[in-house]
């Protein structure tokens, strides 16, 4: 009897994602298994991809977790660990450890995991990012305040996305918050607010250098949709801007300084009006809220795609070579809606490539040749959604896309 030994790619995941990830190992021959929550175990899978799908109870500890995956391997040859959400990644970056898998471990996992790691980082590859503090020594806390001027925003280390921020307005708000969060107030930082205009950087990197890159401007910050409600918006940006070049070569340099060797990025950068970028964040994932169907009707690149087959071909010591790229602009409009199944048939323009099916939401992406022509139809689009869509709900404990 002769041993399977197609590669065998395992990946984790507690949100349902990455779907075409999952189906373009399969397409190039390697054995995929999911782990994911049992929750999740009929979700929308693609289950002729998978060679198997497991299911575990939700909020193992990272023991249990260990226990769980080491009994899996007793029977299974695993060759990659990937975890396709961000929440999943520090425990993939252990279990590689553990299991001695090669990819990313856990020091180069927290410079995109740790907002006060990815700072001091970005800092000493002399990137500007906004004066921040470590909520740690209170005598640093109060040297901070005292010389950088309010407001400030408190963010948590390790969360995505806004989840968790908060701004903070003078000293007296900020021991008051303090002392609710009590022993967890050490992992929180505390950032100078710069106002701006934001970016995110979506990115493929392959052997340390970023041979990808799209650059968009979100319309409203997502912290500002996030907590106070409206439409979330975004755009591919004009490739010839000041805004975009600027951002490519940012962002190329960055990358390879946080330690990325391989795979695909997501990165948030503001324009302060001074006209400065600084760094805010970065993950090594595929955007969510659609990002990613936003950077493949601009380009042709499947962000979920192209991440499977920089692994495959690591694996199997083959060199990484992009698809062919497209130069057409996109963008996307979405918002929480008050009905289940918003009828979104009155927005007929023919740049509409992709109307969103998700539950109490609503949602389009657009695509033309022309970038002035997305950012016009967005701005129509965003306002009509507030006026006929929109609803409102508490900000997530953690992301739910």
């Amino acid at each position: 009897m002769t041993m399977d030994r197609r590669e065998t790619i395992f990946c984790i995941s507690t949100y349902e994602k990455g779907q075409a990830f999952l189906r373009q190992c399969a397409a190039m021959g390697c054995r995929v298994i999911l782990l994911t929550v049992d929750k999740l175990r009929h979700a929308d899978w693609p289950l002729d991809a998978l060679e198997e799908l497991i299911t575990m109870p939700e909020g193992l500890t990272l023991e249990q977790l260990t226990n769980t995956v080491t009994y899996l391997a007793r029977s299974r040859k695993f060759d990659r660990i990937v975890a396709l959400d961000e929440f999943d990644m520090e425990a993939a970056a252990h279990l590689r450890e553990h299991m001695r898998i090669p990819g990313m471990g856990r020091t180069t996992t927290t410079h995109f995991r740790d907002k006060l790691t990815m700072r001091d980082v970005a800092e000493r590859a002399g990137v500007l990012v906004p004066e921040f503090v470590p909520i740690l020594n209170y005598d640093e806390l109060r040297a901070y305040m005292a010389s950088v001027p309010a407001p400030w925003v408190l963010k948590p280390r390790s969360e995505a996305s806004a989840i968790g921020i908060r701004k903070v307005h003078d000293s007296e708000q900020l021991w008051r918050i303090l002392d609710d969060l009590g022993d967890r107030q050490s992992f929180y930082l505390l950032e100078q607010f710069i106002p701006g205009h934001i970016f995110h950087v979506d990115a493929i990197t392959s052997e340390r250098h970023v041979v990808f890159s799209t650059v968009c401007g979100y319309g409203k910050p997502p912290m500002q949709v996030m907590h106070e409600g409206g439409v979330f918006t975004t755009r591919v940006l004009d490739r010839s801007s000041h805004d975009s070049e600027e951002l490519t070569a940012l962002n190329a340099h960055l990358m390879p300084a946080m330690g990325l060797l391989r795979g695909v990025s997501h990165a948030e950068y503001i324009r302060a009006e001074d006209g400065r970028y600084y760094f805010l964040e970065a993950a090594a994932r595929v955007g969510g809220a659609f990002i990613a169907e936003v950077v493949e009707y601009a380009t042709g690149v499947n962000l979920w795609a192209e991440w499977a087959r920089i692994e495959v071909c690591s694996l199997r010591g083959d060199p990484y070579t992009l698809p062919p790229v497209n130069a057409l602009y996109s963008g996307s409009v979405l918002c929480l809606a008050r009905t289940a199944e918003p009828d979104t048939t009155a927005f007929d323009a023919p740049e509409i490539v992709f109307r969103m099916k998700k539950h109490h939401h609503a949602g389009l992406i657009l695509q033309s040749p022309n970038p002035q022509r997305v950012e016009s139809l967005l701005e129509d689009y965003s306002q009509r959604f507030a006026e006929e869509y929109l609803a409102s709900a508490p900000v997530p404990d953690k992301p739910t896309d």
